[in-house]
């Protein structure tokens, strides 16, 4: 059962107070005197001193996105590849090693290997749908394994169970990016992750006016870590950006149901339409992972799918100009459906041939489902594969 989303306390106004949070934008705060700071900074008090290590804004939203990872401690970062930092540059030294699944998020996948191993951190990614990989994989110093449930952008089903069985029974610590699933479809934590990531900024803000990340772990101690490398390397969130997204919250499980459900419509009829030779959704009976993401994901597919259609680049640059009723963005979340072309975006840094690997081809999309009306949609994406076919 997910917790439910309390109103923070807001000090009385005289007879009233605010019903909504209040936005508190200041930089420094001040204190009685030294004696009083002393006991702020070694945790005989609470307060703030400077926005840099925290302040109301982000105190609150983490409080509430704690409750719904059910973790306690977490941060509020100023973008979600903030938080990946703060996990694999708070976290890993030199000499460590780490293991990253094979298709996370493309910063992600670059921080691992180009940034990690410069600074002496070694680095394998594997594909996290194969348990036996990622033991092979596995060396005596390896730190931290670092996943997403979902791939972006095929949406494959990592085996996160099997996974967090094999990280505790090594001794090594499992990092998992919920920001495709979300705690709406499942909780890492609960399956034996020891830290969870989110990039705020997507489908949890929902709006596609903030930019946001939050990290925590189930260890007092990790969370001090990156707490402090996260202080340290000034991944300071913005107070407004925070209450926006404290603000988006309120929204989020009624948006997420009503996108789910049109993802999963529009899964079934794009099946049907011509020139689409491919669909990825995580419950259709044709998805490769299929009986994983029924246990895993309790029948629930998320807002995201991906297809592929026929044709090469004129193809695709045909779509995305004649379905303008969707924005073509590479982002994902929003209110509004947005549309995303991997080979040149997310995975463009990628060879043909790497692409190809992943079964990423120039005609394949990805689709963030938002709250449009579903025949709306449908209308949309049918002009677009008109103009594909035309322009193949």
């Amino acid at each position: 059962m997910k917790p439910t989303l309390q109103r923070p306390y807001v000090p009385p106004m005289g007879a009233s107070r605010p019903i909504v949070s209040p936005l508190m934008p200041s930089v420094a705060y001040a204190s009685d005197d030294p004696d009083r700071l002393d006991d702020l900074y070694e945790g005989r008090d609470t307060g703030h001193s400077y926005a840099r290590e925290g302040h109301p804004n982000a105190d609150l939203l983490a409080a509430r996105l704690d409750a719904m990872e059910g973790l306690t401690g977490g941060i509020v970062t100023g973008s979600g590849m903030a938080a990946v930092a703060a996990v694999l540059l708070g976290l890993c030294s030199a000499g460590d090693h780490v293991i990253g699944g094979n298709q996370l998020y493309g910063r992600s996948l670059r921080m691992m290997t180009e940034d990690l191993p410069r600074l002496g951190i070694g680095v394998d990614l594997v594909d996290p749908t194969d348990l036996a990989a990622l033991e092979a994989a596995l060396r005596p110093e390896t730190k931290l394994v670092l996943i997403e449930v979902l791939s972006n952008p095929t949406l494959r089903v990592a085996d996160l169970e099997g996974i967090a069985a094999l990280c505790k029974a090594r001794g090594v610590l499992l990092a998992v990016d919920n920001t495709f699933t979300t705690p709406a479809l499942l909780r890492p934590a609960d399956l034996g992750a020891d830290i969870v990531i989110q990039s705020v900024t997507k489908l949890l803000a929902g709006h596609s006016d903030v930019t946001l990340g939050w990290v925590a772990a189930r260890d007092p101690a990790l969370n001090e870590r990156m707490r402090v490398f996260a202080v340290t390397t000034g991944m300071t969130p913005s107070p407004f950006d925070c209450w926006l997204a404290e603000r988006g919250l309120a929204t989020f499980d009624l948006r997420f149901a009503r996108a789910q459900d049109t993802a999963a419509a529009l899964a079934d009829w794009l099946v049907e339409q011509p020139g689409v030779q491919r669909v990825l959704y995580p419950t259709r009976p044709d998805h490769p992972d299929h009986n994983r993401a029924l246990a895993l994901l309790g029948g629930q597919g998320g807002n995201m799918l991906s297809f592929e259609i026929a044709g090469g680049r004129a193809a695709a640059n045909g779509f995305a100009r004649a379905a303008d009723g969707i924005a073509f963005a590479p982002t994902l979340g929003d209110v509004g459906s947005t549309l995303s072309h991997p080979p040149s975006s997310s995975h463009r840094a990628l060879s043909v041939e790497g692409r190809a690997a992943l079964g990423i081809s120039e005609g394949f999309f990805r689709l963030s489902v938002g709250l449009e009306d579903p025949d709306a949609l449908k209308t949309c994406i049918a002009a677009g594969l008109v103009a594909a076919e035309a322009a193949s």
